[in-house]
C-alpha cells in the first residue's frame, strides 16, 4: 500500500470514528420555537450552559471534539443556525445579525436556558455580538472566536456587494461539494492534519444552499460593530480569540477589533480559521476559563 493510500484509509477510519462519537455522545435533537419553527442542535454534558454558534460554512456537528472536552464541566449546546441542518430558515431574504439573535433568543427560551456562556465562531460571532448588543439577557459571558466583522458599514459596503456576488457565484458554479473540497485550504493552517481536513469537508458538504445564501447576505449587509455603540459590546464580560494562522479573519483584524471594543485578545497557536477543529483542546481551555467567570457571576 502506498503512503497516500495508507493516509486515505486512516482518514476514512478516523472519520468513521468521529461519526460514531457524533451520534453516540453529541446527538442531534430539535426544539419547537413556535409558529411552525424548529431549531436543530447537538448537546452533551450537564451543568452550566455553554452555547456554541458555528460559522457560515459549518454546522453544529463541527464542534464535536471541542464539546467532548467540555461535557464533564457543562451542558454543551451547539445549534444549527437558521437554514442549517434541520433548523427552519429565517423569513427574511436578506437577514441581519439581529434577526439571527432574535431566533437565538427563542431557541434559548424554548430550551429553558436562563443563563449561558455564549461562544460565537466567525459568522456566529456576529450573531453573538448582536445578541448581547440587543440586550437579550440570557448570556452572562461572551467569547468571540475568529470573529467575522461583516461588510455592512458605509466604508465596506461596496466590498460587501462584491463579496456576496463572489460567494454566490462560487455556490452556483461548483456547488456545495466543490466548496467542501476547496475549503480546508482556507479554514485550516498549513500544519493541520488530514483528519482535521476531512472533518471540515464532511461538515461543509451538509450545507443548505438557501440557508447559506441568507448567511452570505447577513455577512455582507451587516457589521459586528453596529451592535457596539460607543465602542461597547453589551454589558457582559467578553474576550476575543483568533488562530495565529487565520487567513479569513486574520489575527491583525481580530486584534484591532479587540482594541476598538476594549476587550482582551488572545492568540491560539498552530491554528487557522477553524481553530476549534484544529486545536479543540486549546479552544476548550479558553471556554473553561470563561466558564469560571460565568459560574462566579451566578453565585
Amino acid at each position: 500500500m502506498t503512503a497516500l493510500a495508507s493516509t486515505s484509509v486512516t482518514c476514512a477510519e478516523t472519520l468513521k470514528d468521529s461519526l460514531s462519537l457524533l451520534e453516540g455522545r453529541f446527538a442531534e435533537s430539535t426544539v419547537d420555537i413556535g409558529n411552525g419553527g424548529i431549531v436543530s442542535y447537538r448537546s452533551c454534558g450537564r451543568g452550566p450552559a455553554i452555547v456554541l454558534l458555528h460559522g457560515i460554512s459549518s454546522g453544529a456537528a463541527s464542534w464535536l471534539q471541542c464539546a467532548l472536552r467540555l461535557e464533564k464541566d457543562a451542558q454543551v449546546i451547539a445549534w444549527n443556525a437558521p437554514g442549517y441542518g434541520r433548523s427552519t430558515a429565517l423569513p427574511q431574504m436578506q437577514p441581519s445579525a439581529a434577526d439571527y439573535a432574535a431566533r437565538l433568543e427563542l431557541f434559548l427560551e424554548a430550551l429553558g436556558i436562563g443563563s449561558c456562556l455564549l461562544v460565537g465562531h466567525s459568522l456566529g460571532a456576529m450573531m453573538a455580538a448582536a445578541y448581547v448588543g440587543r440586550s437579550y439577557k440570557r448570556a452572562s459571558r461572551l467569547l468571540l472566536v475568529s470573529p467575522a466583522q461583516g461588510y455592512g458599514s458605509e466604508a465596506r459596503r461596496e466590498r460587501g456587494r462584491q463579496i456576496a456576488q463572489e460567494r454566490l457565484d462560487v455556490l452556483r458554479t461548483i456547488g456545495v461539494e466543490g466548496m467542501a473540497e476547496r475549503s480546508p485550504a482556507r479554514m485550516l493552517s498549513a500544519q493541520a492534519g488530514e483528519t482535521e481536513r476531512a472533518w471540515v469537508r464532511w461538515n461543509i458538504q451538509w450545507l443548505n444552499p438557501a440557508g447559506y445564501t441568507q448567511a452570505v447576505h447577513m455577512l455582507c449587509g451587516d457589521a459586528l460593530q453596529a451592535y457596539a455603540p460607543n465602542g461597547m459590546l453589551g454589558h457582559v464580560p467578553a474576550e476575543i480569540y483568533c488562530g495565529v494562522g487565520d487567513v479569513v479573519t486574520t489575527a491583525d483584524d481580530s486584534r484591532e477589533l479587540a482594541w476598538n471594543l476594549n476587550l482582551p485578545f488572545h492568540l491560539i497557536d498552530n491554528a487557522g480559521h477553524a481553530c476549534y477543529i484544529e486545536q479543540p483542546g486549546a479552544v476548550a481551555a479558553a471556554i473553561c476559563r470563561q466558564l469560571s467567570g460565568h459560574l462566579y457571576k451566578l453565585s
